[in-house]
């Protein structure tokens, strides 16, 4: 008689942990919002460092300096490439603008050809220039998209020891799946910094396509900031990892750097 108790009472505790489970979950469209709503200051300037490793092992360097500033509720995104010589002056600048209607405007300045190109919104799920991040990828950074996914929240796990909920996106509409190159991605979001530690990814076609691991996240002038990225591509065995280095918030930027003529002229 005991023994059957015992396992009523088993039985009962997994239930009764499994529904106030279910209850605790957040909605996955109100994580993926605050992801948005954490404090990144006003502007920041920092150093990124990208390594482009191939599948034969073959790793090459690119030095370049990014700068964030938000413009009201507009963010904007420059980056300057520095070294090597080969994509010197290379140049990269974003509009994200807060309206879900209004798509963002991009542009990308190539120096061997003299000439800026505009990124249009079928193109964001290109690969950004040789990396393993698309041009969506970089804007959003650690952020996930408000607008793009239908979410669903389906569990909780420990990421580096800190507590993550795991959303399910799939994209709204075929138009948005070809857009992005995504059928499928699943985030693991921090349930206290609100920021990305992981995102795996599916191509359009439903296969295993990537895997995003950010790591030595760490408050910088009181802002959470990262230092590391690592994205696998495991369809072409490439990966590109992303150092952050010499992160400064407090410094002003003049708003002349994110503009086109600056794309051209340079730091």
């Amino acid at each position: 008689m005991k023994t059957i108790i015992s396992v009523l009472v088993f039985i009962l505790t997994i239930n009764s942990s499994s529904i106030f489970a279910q209850q605790t979950l957040m909605d996955g469209q109100l994580i993926a919002k605050k992801t948005h709503e954490r404090n990144e200051g006003i502007s920041l300037k920092r150093n990124l460092i990208m390594e482009l490793k191939d599948k034969r092992g073959k790793i090459r360097t690119r030095k370049t300096t990014a700068l964030r500033k938000y413009f009201g509720k507009e963010k904007r995104l420059a980056i300057f490439y520095e070294t090597p010589s080969s994509v010197k002056g290379t140049a990269f600048l974003t509009f994200d603008y807060p309206e879900a209607s209004k798509d963002d405007d991009q542009w990308l300045y190539l120096p061997a050809l003299r000439k800026t190109r505009r990124i249009s919104a079928a193109n964001r799920g290109d690969y950004f220039l040789g990396t393993d991040l698309t041009y969506e990828d970089i804007k959003l950074e650690t952020k996930i998209s408000k607008e793009d996914y239908n979410y669903t929240t389906i569990g909780i796990e420990k990421i580096d020891n800190h507590d993550c909920y795991i959303i399910e996106a799939i994209p709204k509409n075929d138009a948005t799946k070809k857009e992005l190159g995504y059928s499928k991605v699943k985030f693991w979001v921090d349930s206290k910094l609100w920021m990305m530690r992981k995102s795996e990814s599916w191509d359009v076609a439903g296969n295993f396509l990537k895997t995003v691991k950010i790591s030595d996240i760490k408050k910088v002038q009181n802002i959470w900031t990262i230092s590391h990225i690592l994205v696998i591509n495991h369809k072409t065995k490439h990966e590109t990892i992303f150092k952050f280095e010499n992160n400064d918030y407090q410094t002003e930027l003049s708003d002349d750097y994110f503009t086109e003529e600056a794309l051209v002229n340079g730091l």
